[in-house]
């Protein structure tokens, strides 16, 4: 069998509460629970299974929570570093999760989320 990564993209909201986005939240939990599931199930084919989990990134997909004042305030409140990310924020991630040097990972998440989770 051929060596691989796969790559799942979580969120924050899979792994905390997520008021007023509770359907996404549980998506967002179920890929996690998939991504442990699929590292046990796969492993024995030297294939990796992991995900990124990011907090507020300035997508397309999240604009309309980046181009609100009051829930920006919010994000930067529950934020120890005090600001949303940037897709180049993440993409580091994944490039680290496909390479090599992740050889030795699987069913893992990696939470970029500015401290988020921390508090």
């Amino acid at each position: 069998n051929a060596p691989g990564s796969l790559i799942s993209v979580a969120s924050v909201a899979g792994i905390e509460a997520a008021p007023l986005q509770g359907v996404y939240g549980m998506s967002k939990a179920a890929i996690l629970s998939m991504t442990k599931t699929l590292a046990f199930e796969l492993a024995s084919s030297n294939i990796r299974v992991n995900a990124i989990a990011p907090g507020l990134v300035d997508t397309k997909f999240a604009a309309a929570i980046v181009q609100n004042d009051d829930l920006v305030n919010e994000v930067k409140r529950k934020t120890p570093m005090a600001r949303y990310g940037k897709p180049d924020e993440i993409a580091g991630a994944a490039l680290y999760l496909a390479s090599d040097s992740a050889a030795f990972l699987t069913g893992q998440a990696i939470v970029i989320d500015g401290g988020m989770t921390v508090c």
